[in-house]
Parts: C-alpha cells; sequence; structure tokens
C-alpha cells in the first residue's frame, strides 16, 4: 500500500508540473520591437482571446486568404454577414461574402469611394472626388441614392440615427439623416477632418493637422485633444479612442469620458484601426499589428501585407484588410 500511494503521489505531481508548464506558455511574452520581429509568431498567439481559442483560431495573420476586387480598395465595412470593400478608382463597391469571400457584386457609385459606414439596412460610401455619398441597400446592392456634402469627403460614422461625414479639403463634418440622406446641420472643424466614429454619446473626428475633437449630436464641439502627425482612422474600444497616426508611426490612446492621453504606442505607418472585441488592430503598409487595449503591448505583428494595409474592418471573426495597391482585401 505504501508504495502504491508513493506511485499515486508521483503521478500527481508530475501532472501538477504539466499543468503548470502548459499554463506558463499560454502567458504572452515581453513586448517586442516591431523592427525586431519575424513574421511568424509563437505558439500562444491565441492567449488571453478566449474567442479565438474556442473557435481553434491557434494560428495568426500569417494564415490568411486574398480576393480580388475592385481597382484601389480603400475602405471596409461589415454588414453583419458581408464584408463591403470601396474601390477608388474604380468608382464601385463589392460586396463579399464574410464566411467564404464569395465576390456577391460590384455596384456603381460616385467617383472616389473612399470610407465605408453601415447603418443597420443600408451601406453608405464617401466619394471624395465628387463631394458625395452614396446609399445603397445593403441585400441587394440598389442605389438608393447620392447625397452632396462637402469637399473631399473622405470617412464616415453611424450614430443610430444619423450618418457623419468628415470633408477633408472643406474643414468641415456634414450630419446626413440616414432615413432620407437629408442634410442636418454642417460644422466647421479646423484643418482636414479624417476619421470619424461614435461612442454612443460623442462623434469623434481626427484631424491631419495633430488633433482629435469630440462632438455632440447637435454638432457643437466638446474638447480638441493633441495626438500624434497626421492621424487618420480611429477606433473604440468601449472605454477609449485609439487613433492611428500616419505621420509619425504610433497609435495614441485617448479615454472616451474625458479624452485624456493614455498612451502613445510604436506602429508604423498606420491607415486603418479596428477594434475585434477583445484587442486592437492597426493596418498600415506591409505592416499589421495586434494590440493590447489595456495597456498598448504588442501582442503580434506581421510585415506580410501585400499591397498595404487600408481600411480595416472585423466580422466578428476574422480581420479584413484592403490591399489598396494590389486590388485585393485579405482576410486574416
Amino acid at each position: 500500500m505504501k508504495h502504491f500511494v508513493s506511485a499515486v503521489s508521483l503521478v500527481l505531481a508530475i501532472f501538477a508540473i504539466a499543468s503548470l508548464v502548459a499554463m506558463v506558455s499560454l502567458i504572452p511574452g515581453p513586448a517586442q520591437d516591431a523592427s525586431s520581429i519575424n513574421a511568424a509568431p509563437t505558439h500562444n498567439w491565441a492567449a488571453g482571446n478566449p474567442l479565438k481559442i474556442a473557435l481553434l483560431k491557434w494560428f495568426p495573420a500569417y494564415h490568411s486568404t486574398s480576393f480580388k476586387v475592385g481597382k484601389s480598395p480603400i475602405g471596409v465595412a461589415f454588414d453583419g454577414a458581408n464584408i463591403w470593400v470601396s474601390n477608388q478608382y474604380g468608382q464601385s463597391l463589392t460586396k463579399l461574402r464574410a464566411n467564404d469571400g464569395e465576390n456577391l457584386g460590384t455596384f456603381t457609385v460616385g467617383s472616389g469611394p473612399t470610407g465605408v459606414a453601415f447603418d443597420g439596412a443600408n451601406v453608405w460610401t464617401a466619394n471624395s472626388f465628387d463631394g458625395t455619398v452614396t446609399k445603397l441597400r445593403a441585400s441587394d446592392g440598389k442605389n438608393l441614392g447620392t447625397f452632396s456634402v462637402g469637399q473631399a469627403p473622405m470617412y464616415l460614422a453611424f450614430d443610430g440615427q444619423d450618418v457623419w461625414v468628415t470633408n477633408s479639403q472643406g474643414a468641415s463634418i456634414t450630419k446626413l439623416r440616414a432615413s432620407d440622406g437629408k442634410v442636418l446641420g454642417t460644422f466647421q472643424d479646423a484643418g482636414s477632418p479624417q476619421g470619424v466614429i461614435f461612442d454612443s454619446t460623442y462623434i469623434w473626428v481626427s484631424d491631419f493637422n495633430g488633433t482629435v475633437t469630440r462632438f455632440k449630436p447637435d454638432g457643437k464641439p466638446a474638447g480638441t485633444f493633441k495626438v500624434g502627425l497626421s492621424p487618420l482612422d480611429m477606433a473604440f474600444d468601449g472605454d477609449n479612442i485609439w487613433v492611428g497616426n500616419s505621420g509619425d508611426d504610433t497609435v495614441t490612446k485617448l479615454r472616451a469620458s474625458d479624452g485624456k492621453n493614455l498612451g502613445t504606442f510604436k506602429a508604423v505607418g498606420v491607415n486603418g484601426i479596428a477594434f475585434d472585441g477583445v484587442n486592437i488592430w492597426a493596418a498600415g503598409d506591409p505592416y499589421l499589428y495586434e494590440l493590447r487595449p489595456s495597456d498598448g503591448r504588442l501582442l503580434y505583428f506581421t510585415r506580410d501585407l501585400q499591397g498595404g494595409g487600408a481600411g480595416i474592418a472585423f466580422d466578428g471573426e476574422n480581420i479584413w484588410v484592403a490591399a489598396y495597391s494590389v486590388d485585393q482585401v485579405s482576410k486574416f
């Protein structure tokens, strides 16, 4: 009996040690400088994200699939089932089925479409070359109208009722009623407004002059905050605003409640930025970064974005990035 107890104790000790080693292996290692990271990740890429583990998504961004779209894709949006991509020099939007990337149609819009947004039923795109936005019915791509806004519109955001558009060469933002496209107001924004997002309370607008301004729903400014150089796209993680600064290769984190700067983190050439429900993704040229929202720690990095990263979106399971110079969109 004494030998049996000893044997059982030995087995339990070995099991405990093996379990401890397995748990330790799931803990992310120290953050690394992007310049020293290889494209291939370590095996613990899924650590800390139960969704990825549950879906058996152990492999990161180098396991990607690309799909051809139109000429010079730049904006990306998800409508709950499909991915919509704006083709800036194709004067069109391409609709791809999210689960397998099948092309469901290409639809003509205005000249130079850039940003894309979904309002729960329809897809909107800003036509940067002709100063308009186009509204398409998401179910079948039917054109529901084209509406004039300011000069060189770039990005759009939906606030649950209205659509907001940044006019990059008009130093203004335009508010449209989503139901019929009626202009409800045009509000001044110094410089060159670019990205725009809604945080459930305020509209946030990035300005190429190195600031972000938040607006109340009535268009009145509610604070302007310094960020990095030449900010473009933004993302909201439920508590904070993340800003991609294309001019100085950084990402800035602002607390949404008061605009306080909570940190600046390295990310080269960021053009698009998105939140996947757990982490922040930033796409550049040709880089893709995954950052932990709590502290901006770099969790994953690759140099393998073919054609450079432009717009970026999350479909509930995968990250999609527009590759501007090779006329395709990649699914990670």
